[in-house]
């Protein structure tokens, strides 16, 4: 076996395992990179903790080395593993992962009296690691598509929220007036908009009965306006799964060595985008 062979099928059992979740090494390959994730940021949420992170310093920089060098070795094989490495650094994901390994590195070179400040927000970059675990979630990518798609609509949605602000905070600043704290239009239709979201900070507050009456026509509205946003993703979520499954044929996890597009059919041979074959 010549060694042209040798490396193309060692960068292909290393894509199924990195890239897909069919297999057993896949799975567990995502679930302790998920543990890994997860610990991290916990690790950055407790180093914030007075005393915590003074108390336990060398155990959390020993921990986060750890967990560094794991990632580093991770993003390395994403890169050699596929045929154009672009595709996956310059993706959404690629940057977040080099984001999220980087920090600690960049510690090492940086000096002078102001290194303890510039560590200490180095390294709260880490946070980002987190948006790593969408990755493992199916579901995550049709939640994306619905939001982008429910946009034009719920944008449409805002403004016409906008407007009833705006004719209702000035309707207020008519008949509650300065003595009451409505003070003036712009005021009036701050405390329109925190009443109609149900926030109700309560530093201002209608005192006659028509601006009382007024202001629960506007809090009673406030309860269907926050259900209008989730009908639209929904339904929008609703059409991406019968888009993404028109015959409720099954999807898997494969991942294209060559372009990485996803959401292949089971028993696909070659890939729905670029045509480059598939390997089982």
């Amino acid at each position: 076996m010549s060694n042209n062979t040798t490396s193309s099928l060692w960068r292909q059992k290393v894509h199924e395992i990195i890239y897909e979740a069919d297999t057993p090494a896949g799975k567990i390959f995502d679930v302790v990179l998920l543990i890994l994730i997860l610990m991290s940021v916990i690790l950055v949420a407790l180093e914030s903790v007075p005393g915590i992170g003074e108390e336990y310093a060398n155990q959390f920089i020993i921990a986060e080395w750890i967990i560094t060098i794991f990632f580093t070795i991770e993003y390395i094989l994403r890169i050699i593993s596929i045929n154009k490495p672009s595709k996956y650094i310059f993706s959404f994901y690629g940057v977040i992962d080099l984001l999220s390994t980087i920090p600690l590195y960049l510690t090492l070179f940086i000096t002078g009296l102001n290194a303890l400040i510039a560590v200490r927000a180095l390294r709260l970059l880490r946070v980002f690691r987190i948006l790593k675990v969408t990755r493992y979630i199916g579901e995550a990518d049709k939640l994306s598509k619905s939001i982008r798609a429910s946009g034009p609509k719920i944008a449409v949605f805002l403004f016409a929220v906008l407007v009833v602000s705006i004719i209702m905070g000035t309707l207020m600043y008519l008949v509650e007036g300065a003595d009451s704290g409505f003070d003036s239009i712009p005021k009036s239709i701050y405390w329109c908009i925190v009443t109609l979201t149900t926030v109700g900070f309560g530093d201002i507050a209608p005192v006659t009965p028509l601006g009382q009456f007024i202001a629960t026509v506007i809090m009673i509205m406030g309860y269907g306006i926050i259900a209008v946003p989730t009908g639209i993703v929904s339904a929008e979520y609703s059409r991406e799964v019968k888009k993404d499954n028109p015959n409720y044929r099954h999807v898997n996890t494969q991942v294209c060595q060559n372009c990485l597009a996803k959401k292949h059919q089971d028993g696909a041979q070659f890939c729905h985008k670029c045509g480059y074959e598939l390997h089982d």
